[in-house]
């Protein structure tokens, strides 16, 4: 009988994510073990393979999110929630391509060309998707560009940084973990979630090109399968650098989701119509109602 494969990568410290090629993952706790020998306290230098790295990867995110667990905030949705993702989801998607061109240059100087060769074609895949989130606010009838110069949810700001600083390291391995965590999150939503939006905006309004394309129901799906696959052919010490980072982000990425999920839906609306220099197109507080006049919208 074939022996399971087991990863492990420490991500806090004192806590370290354990996964084997079967599916099985755990938290593994310093000092949790008899006679106080750690048998994970050095780091793995075995090959990877995919079931043991999906394990690792998808441990972080939820080792990451798990930690404001009991403050995270869950209002119902609203359109001008809505808005304020879909400008957030402009800011970390616009510099994506770019970034990830500067990490894969990166890597063919050190003579990783198999490296350099995954991030272009994500790079490639990336580009144009800040457009579909400006398509969206257009349908919206607000005027996407002045929007997205004007505003960055405070939320954002720290994983647009992150991202930056990473794809700039002299070794930028971590710009795989920080995708994969943003690619993991946007795979989960269904065609439900999707409908749910939908139901927000007005008749005839289409304004879910990106939701559509960042969930189940677009690529997200195959970017996630690829990038397992991926990592698990990288060496260890590029898989635990991935696998952390995938924590890091998940961290980054809750604090921030959090931080606007807090936020009133006054305090958007406030915040939205600051950006645009005038009075909002539709009443984002509540969505236009079936007598509300919508017409004077501009075409996506």
């Amino acid at each position: 009988m074939e022996r399971l494969r087991t990863e492990w990568v420490n991500v806090t410290g004192d806590i370290s994510i354990i996964a084997r090629d079967s599916g099985q993952v755990w938290f593994h706790t310093t000092g949790g073990t008899k006679g106080n020998v750690d048998p994970f306290a050095t780091p793995m230098t075995g090959v990877g393979t995919a079931g043991s790295a999906i394990g690792l990867l998808d441990g972080a995110i939820n080792l990451g999110f798990a930690a404001i667990e009991e403050r995270l905030a869950r209002p119902d949705q609203t359109l001008a929630g809505y808005v304020v993702a879909l400008v957030g989801a402009y800011h970390t998607s616009v510099d994506t391509p770019r970034n990830l061109r500067r990490a894969a240059s990166r890597f063919e100087e050190l003579g990783r060309p198999e490296v350099a060769a995954y991030l272009e074609e994500r790079a490639r895949e990336e580009s144009g998707h800040d457009r579909l989130a400006l398509k969206d606010l257009r349908a919206l009838g607000l005027p996407a560009e002045r929007l997205v110069t004007n505003f960055i949810p405070q939320g954002i700001k720290p994983l647009c940084k992150r991202f930056d600083d990473l794809c700039s390291q002299d070794y930028p391995i971590g710009c795989i973990g920080y995708s994969y965590c943003l690619e993991r999150i946007a795979a989960l939503k269904q065609k439900a979630d999707v409908e749910k939006v939908q139901a927000l905006c007005p008749d005839g309004v289409d304004a879910t090109r990106f939701l559509r394309s960042h969930s189940s129901l677009g690529s997200e799906a195959t970017h996630v399968k690829d990038t397992i696959d991926f990592v698990a052919s990288l060496p260890a010490s590029d898989r635990i650098a991935v696998v952390q980072e995938t924590y890091e982000s998940a961290l980054i990425m809750a604090e921030g989701y959090n931080h606007e999920l807090h936020k009133s839906e006054a305090e958007m609306v406030d915040e939205l119509r600051q950006a645009i220099g005038e009075a909002l197109p539709y009443c984002l507080s509540s969505g236009p109602s079936k007598d509300e006049d919508c017409s004077a919208r501009p075409a996506a």
